[in-house]
């Protein structure tokens, strides 16, 4: 008989069995279940609920249990639906009709509420130190490239000179905000649902205060109903992944981009490419493109849990259910590929003459030149008039626009002086950008400081 099958005069038909079951992917949250349940037989113990011998023969078990389940050894059966019940099974297996006491005062709803929330918080943290190691080597190599000029791009076409420090440096901004949204996330969840019952609290007087320090969680939920119902934190964790994992492949279509025989900019290892089947010359960035692909599956796992909770009554219902298997994958996919792309970064060659090229071609000091009439007294609006004619002049004539003569620069406007020349040149037109965040030395030096000091802190 089911440990729910009092009231039911048939057993349930063999589909629901394998229907209702939900043992196939919440067993991933066994270790979760067992930590709870210790807990929460520690507080029945303390409220008088059990006694110090039984909660000792409870705990045994549960101990039992744990060990069994890190080795790998333990067998779930569909017949007992979930990990809940399946554990339940297993002590009063172990220690008799002692185990079914374990179950007073909480209900499978606080439950899986808890065991769900202890995994993601978890889950949250070794993202988050996948992150600092990936932020890591961002601010290596940035410190690696700080003289390494490149072209910076608008609309995939060369707009303007930059450092590659200060290219790489844009994706440690965006892997910050990554990190702070799972501190958010971390302390939004924080809130311990056990003791909350099914979704109206508990006949007892439960010292939820006890298990929030044993869980380790900051604070207790203040409504049942909300505690036993909320999947907020589900959803945030989709979203934080998403966001991330759409980072992820933006920095992926760079590089796979940059590997390009049309860029050359970068050499991925050997280790994290792959070949043709039928074209020997091929060297393939999988690695990258796997990142790029794999975002999809994280976006469809947060519409996923979206769409199940959108029309959803309070409080429980087993809808809910299917809550966990996108957030298992988001999980392992978000986990796997930042370790993916770190690994791969640090391998990466970045080929620093063909960025100096790259940079030299395209007239990307055009706005400079620009800039340089302004400071001579032409409104900008004329300025850049004369300069979108001088560069159509080195088009037609195969010229850069240092290369032009002055004589030809006087013509389209009599305030180039013979300094034009310094004002245009690749560095200081990289120098020249003096505002805090740009791409100068001064300020990419500073960029990196504060992102070690943020590492660091």
């Amino acid at each position: 008989m089911k440990l729910w099958g009092g009231r039911f005069k048939e057993g349930t038909h063999e589909l629901l069995e394998t229907f209702n079951a939900s043992i196939g992917f919440d067993q991933n949250l066994v270790l979760y279940d067992i930590e709870g349940s210790l807990a929460h037989g520690e507080m029945l113990m303390k409220i008088g609920i059990l006694t110090e011998d039984e909660y000792s023969q409870i705990q045994k078990g549960l101990l039992e249990i744990l060990s069994a389940a890190e080795k790998g050894e333990l067998v779930f059966e569909i017949k007992h639906e979930d990990i809940h019940m399946n554990v339940e099974v297993l002590l009063v297996e172990k220690i008799g009709d002692l185990g079914k006491k374990l179950h007073t005062g909480r209900s499978r709803n606080d439950q899986v509420a808890l065991d769900f929330k202890l995994y993601t918080l978890e889950q949250s943290r070794m993202i988050q130190k996948k992150l600092t190691e990936l932020m890591q080597v961002i601010l290596t190599l940035s410190e690696s490239h700080v003289d390494t000029i490149m072209p910076g791009y608008t609309h995939l076409q060369r707009a303007q000179p930059i450092r590659l420090a200060f290219h790489l440096m844009a994706y440690f901004q965006m892997l910050k905000r990554d990190f702070e949204r799972y501190s958010d996330l971390i302390d939004r969840m924080n809130v311990l649902p056990l003791g909350s019952g099914a979704l109206a609290g508990v006949n007892y007087q439960s010292d939820r205060e006890f298990l929030k320090e044993k869980l380790g969680f900051v604070a207790i939920s203040e409504n049942a109903m909300d505690a036993v119902s909320d999947r907020d934190f589900a959803i945030e964790f989709g979203s934080a992944g998403a966001i991330l994992m759409m980072h992820l492949s933006r920095f992926a279509e760079e590089l796979i981009l940059w590997s390009s025989s049309e860029f050359k900019f970068i050499e991925m290892s050997d280790r994290f490419t792959t070949g043709s089947s039928i074209m020997p010359q091929k060297k393939n960035p999988d690695a990258a493109e796997l990142v790029r692909g794999k975002t999809g599956r994280v976006y469809g796992n947060l519409m996923g849990i979206l769409t199940v909770m959108k029309g959803l009554p309070l409080a429980y219902n087993k809808d809910m259910q299917e809550d966990k298997e996108g957030v298992f994958d988001t999980a392992d996919t978000v986990n796997m590929c930042v370790a993916v792309f770190t690994e791969m970064l640090k391998e990466t060659t970045f080929l620093k003459a063909n960025m100096e090229k790259a940079a030299k071609q395209g007239f990307l000091n055009a706005t400079d030149l620009a800039d340089y009439l302004v400071k001579k007294g032409l409104p900008f609006r004329s300025a850049h008039e004369v300069v979108g004619k001088l560069v159509g002049f080195a088009i037609e004539n195969q010229m850069v626009l240092e290369s032009l003569p002055l004589e030809q620069l006087k013509a389209a406007c009599d305030l180039f002086e013979s300094d034009v020349y310094q004002a245009i040149d690749l560095i200081q037109v990289i120098e020249n950008k003096v505002s805090y965040g740009g791409t100068s030395k001064a300020a990419v030096v500073k960029s990196i400081e504060n992102g070690k000091a943020y590492l660091n802190r």
